[in-house]
């Protein structure tokens, strides 16, 4: 009964096992155990290594001699576990592994008890061990035998009899086996690593280390380092193992790059595209402005859109990328072609003003806010489809909807959010203490970004039951709609204008302020951060331009392009004043 029986030798003296294929036999299988002492006991003469006195050095051995085996390093392995006497696993470990890959069941679930497991894990590993010599019965033919083990062995555990239902399914029709074509013995190896491998997972990791502990470990640490980083805006795989990892604000886009001067009034509004390839942006003029991002990240007038008879306050890009929508002051909705700048719809309610505009998640239509407070839905055509009466939303001209296009978000009152499910009408509300100025979504529609009367900006998650998880503070604003965005690499940042002419830069997860952007003469009320280029951020003022900013390209010419580390504290790029505030190039850098 221990599963098919092998005419030739045992698998193990003819195949030699790495740990990167099998989970890790000690020595490559070499039983060389006489050169390595058994583990001793936890908590039996520990020795601490590292300068805080924190790091169990048998476990670092241990976990070394794993990644050594995984990398493919056999004897370098066998080596570390000889020259320090302190094996991977103990023998008894080793033995019950080897019995796994020889497919001697019954030993192997012996050997469980051996090891000195909690009674709920011997039960479990002990199902897993004997599914798979279910399997293997089935597979050699001998279905009395399959039978036998799921009646004597496997039901008895008293476990998971859902499954153990499938499993007699399997012997009703053979045919339905999980093992797909010959079942060859290096098939039958392979499918026992396998089972190795759903067994480590199983057994507590002091018993059998977990497979590529090290490198989980090492890429832990990694992660940690650019969470901890203010500045980090650059790929993981940038990052060095060598130094301590913190980047310098030379990664953040914090140099203006360019100033574009076409509008001829105050400039309240814009956003890029979602492929970052366009931007595009609107003025007390009443013109919009399509901008093209070039491949060198030069941005130029692509079209100047005239027809709105008031000034232009909501932008809205379709999802494809290739239409716009702008909405005048308590005006109409245009729908643009950004190929060829033409008009393509104009949406008005007689007698009545459209304040904001979004596009539903497959570009197929479109909702407005009203003036009487009231929500419509429109097709592309210009056909009102839906409408929704009642405090909906107010003179705030935002407007969102959720990845599912689900739910649309608008502000329904002072102090009131409304996620309001247009399809089923049901309603969710998020209150906030203050009036509510304006606000913006996330990439992933998960968070909402809210600036505050108090000039204090909110980030709620709205993905399930909504929740407060952070505040900002900083800016200055008193007067004027002021606007804020997420941004960045993995959108890790949150910018916003400010009626003192600077654009504030603050680091999401720790919520501190690390940048203020001087450059703008008058309010800059709206900054948007190109979703494709981590590099590129915009801002609108009242002085009538935009700036582009881009990164400080002395400190990146000299880094090569690369996140800076830990080693040299003088860099006179940016430097550190007494007063707790860093300088790139001339811009604040709050430390």
């Amino acid at each position: 009964m221990g599963g098919l029986e092998d005419d030739d030798e045992p698998l193990s003296k003819r195949v030699k096992v790495m740990s990167g294929e099998s989970g890790g036999f000690s020595n490559g299988l070499s039983g060389s155990f006489s050169m390595a002492r058994q583990l001793s006991s936890q908590g039996d003469n520990v020795e601490a290594i590292g300068s805080k006195g924190v790091v169990n050095k048998t476990e670092l051995v241990r976990i070394l001699a794993e990644a050594l085996y995984s990398l493919g390093y056999s004897e370098t392995g066998a080596r570390l576990e000889e020259e320090s006497g302190i094996p991977l696993h103990t023998p008894v470990v080793d033995m019950f592994m080897r019995q796994i890959l020889e497919g001697r069941w019954d030993k192997s679930v012996s050997m469980l008890h051996e090891i000195g497991l909690d009674e709920t894990v011997i039960k479990s590993a002990s199902f897993i061990i004997l599914e798979h010599k279910f399997f293997e019965l089935l597979e050699g033919e001998k279905i009395i035998d399959a039978w036998k083990t799921l009646r004597t062995e496997i039901v008895p555990l008293s476990i998971n009899d859902e499954r153990v239902r499938v499993l007699s399914s399997f012997i009703i029709s053979p045919s339905r086996s999980l093992f797909d074509g010959s079942f060859s013995k290096e098939s039958r190896l392979g499918s026992r690593k396998k089972l190795l491998e759903e067994l480590r997972k199983l057994l507590p990791p002091a018993v059998m280390i977990p497979e590529k502990r090290l490198v989980h470990l090492v890429e832990q640490a990694v992660l940690l380092q650019k969470e901890a980083c203010k500045f980090h805006n650059c790929e993981v795989g940038k990052m060095s193992l060598l130094t301590d990892h913190k980047c310098g604000c030379d990664h953040i886009p914090c140099q203006t790059s360019q100033i574009l001067k076409e509008h001829n009034d105050e400039v309240w509004f814009l956003q890029f595209s979602h492929n970052g390839k366009y931007l595009a942006s609107s003025s007390g003029d009443c013109l919009v402005i399509v901008w093209e991002v070039m491949a060198d990240g030069h941005v130029s007038l692509k079209h100047k859109l005239s027809g709105h008879k008031k000034p232009v306050s909501y932008i809205s890009w379709s999802p494809d990328n290739n239409q716009l929508l702008t909405c005048g002051v308590e005006e109409a909705i245009r729908r643009w072609d950004i190929a060829s700048g033409e008009c393509l719809q104009t949406y008005e309610k007689r007698g009545l003003g459209l304040v904001s505009c979004t596009w539903a998640p497959d570009g197929k239509s479109i909702f407005s806010g009203v003036s009487d407070k009231s929500i419509s839905m429109w097709d592309l055509e210009g056909k009102e489809l839906k409408c929704w009466r009642g405090q909906k939303t107010t003179m705030i001209a935002d407007i969102g909807i959720t990845t599912d296009g689900k739910e649309l978000i608008t502000v329904c009152k002072e102090t009131i959010i409304l996620l309001f499910g247009w399809e089923t009408k049901s309603e969710k509300i998020i209150v906030e203490d203050h009036p509510i100025i304006s606000f913006a979504l996330s990439e992933d529609k998960k968070f909402l970004l809210v600036s505050l009367l108090n000039e204090e900006l909110h980030v709620w998650n709205i993905d399930g039951c909504t929740k407060l998880v952070a505040k900002y503070k900083g800016h200055k604003r008193s007067r004027f709609v002021v606007r804020s965005c997420f941004g960045g690499l993995e959108q890790a940042f949150i910018a916003s204008g400010s009626e003192d002419s600077q654009v504030y830069i603050w680091h999401r997860l720790s919520k501190e302020l690390i940048l203020t952007l001087a450059g703008h003469s008058a309010t800059v009320n709206c900054v948007s951060w190109n979703p494709a280029n981590p590099y590129m951020l915009a801002s609108a003022s009242d002085d009538r331009t935009i700036r582009i900013w881009g990164l400080n390209q002395v400190n990146m010419n000299k880094n090569g392009g690369q996140c800076s580390h830990n080693n040299n504290n003088n860099n006179n790029n940016n430097r550190c004043n007494s007063n707790g505030v860093n300088y790139c190039n001339g811009v604040s850098q709050v430390g």
